[in-house]
C-alpha cells in the first residue's frame, strides 16, 4: 500500500507540472486535487466508521490544520513546477528532518544525539544538492521546496496533536472538504476554462491524489510507521522516470550525491523513533507485570 502511495503521489506531482505547462494555475490544481480527495475521504468514512465519526469539538484545530495544509500543498506543487521532478522530490525528503526539530521544540519530545546527528547529516545532503553558488539546483526553487517541506512537517506535528482525539478518517475528511471553501473563493480569481485534454490531466491528478490518501491511510492501518515510511523514498525513482518521459529532465549529479545522504538521515530518524517507542513499550509492560 505504501509503495502504491509513492507511485500515485509521483503521478499526481507529474500531472501538476504537466497541467502548468498548459496554463493551469496552482490554485486550480489545488482545487481539483481537493475535490478528488474529498470524494475519496467521504467514501472512506462511509465504508468505515460512518458519518457519526465526523462530529468534532476541535473545529478550530481542524481549520488551522486545513490552512497550514493548503499552503504546504501549494508550495509543494509550486516546487514541482519550478524544479525538475527528481530535484524537488529529493529536497522533499527533508520532511522527517524538519519534523524531528519541530517535535523537539513544540511537543517537547526528547531528541538525543542520534536524531540530532541525523538532522545535521540531512542538511548536509541538502547543501550537496543545492550547492549555493556552485551551479546546483536553482536557489529560488530550492527555497520554495524547503519551505514546503518545513510546512509539511508542521502539518505532521498538528496531526499528531489531532490524533489524540480524532480518527484519521475524520481529519482527512475535514481537511479535504473544508479546504474547498477558500479554494473555491480563489477560483473566482484564478479559475479558467480549459480544453478537454487539460481537464483530463486535472481529473487524473485529482484521482491520483485522492487514491494516494486512501492507500496511505490503509498502509498505516496495516503496519507501523517505521515499517512503511521507508517505502516513501521509492518516489525518487518514479519522479526520475516521469521527469525523463514527460519533460526530458535528467537529474544533476548533485541530486544523486545529496539524495542518498538525506535518505540515510531520514531512515536513521525513523529507526531511532521506532527503537525508543519499542523500548518504552517494553518498560511499560514490565512495570505492569510487576
Amino acid at each position: 500500500m505504501r509503495l502504491l502511495t509513492a507511485v500515485l503521489l509521483a503521478i499526481m506531482f507529474a500531472l501538476v507540472k504537466l497541467a502548468s505547462t498548459r496554463g493551469v494555475h496552482v490554485v486550480e490544481s489545488l482545487f481539483y486535487r481537493q475535490i478528488g480527495s474529498a470524494v475519496c475521504a467521504t467514501g472512506l468514512v462511509l465504508a468505515g466508521p460512518g458519518l457519526a465519526s465526523l462530529r468534532s469539538r476541535r473545529v478550530g484545530a481542524h481549520v488551522g490544520r486545513m490552512a497550514l495544509g493548503v499552503v504546504a500543498m501549494g508550495l509543494n506543487f509550486l516546487a514541482m513546477i519550478l524544479l525538475p521532478l527528481a530535484d524537488a522530490t529529493a529536497i522533499g525528503f527533508t520532511v522527517p528532518i524538519f519534523a524531528t526539530i519541530l517535535a523537539a521544540l513544540s511537543l517537547g519530545e526528547p531528541t538525543g544525539r542520534w536524531r540530532w546527528g541525523a538532522v545535521a547529516v540531512g542538511f548536509l545532503g541538502v547543501l550537496l544538492i543545492v550547492q549555493p553558488g556552485g551551479g546546483g539546483v536553482p536557489l529560488g526553487g530550492a527555497t520554495v521546496a524547503l519551505v514546503a517541506a518545513l510546512l509539511t512537517a508542521s502539518v505532521t506535528v498538528v496531526i499528531r496533536r489531532l490524533g489524540a482525539t480524532e480518527r484519521a478518517s475524520t481529519t482527512v475528511f475535514w481537511f479535504a472538504s473544508s479546504s474547498l471553501v477558500p479554494l473555491g473563493l480563489l477560483m473566482i480569481l484564478f479559475g479558467r476554462a480549459h480544453d478537454p485534454a487539460t481537464f483530463a490531466i486535472l481529473s487524473g491528478m485529482a484521482l491520483a491524489g485522492g487514491l494516494a490518501q486512501l492507500t496511505l491511510t490503509a498502509s498505516l492501518r496495516l503496519a507501523p510507521v517505521a515499517v512503511v515510511m521507508p517505502m516513501d523514498y521509492t518516489s525518487l525513482l518514479w519522479a526520475t522516470l516521469l521527469g525523463a518521459l514527460l519533460f526530458a529532465e535528467v537529474p544533476s549529479a548533485s541530486v544523486w550525491i545529496g539524495a542518498p545522504v538525506i535518505i540515510v538521515s531520514g531512515l536513521v530518524i525513523v529507526w531511532r523513533e521506532h527503537h525508543l517507542a519499542r523500548r518504552a513499550a517494553l518498560e511499560a509492560r514490565a512495570e505492569t507485570s510487576t
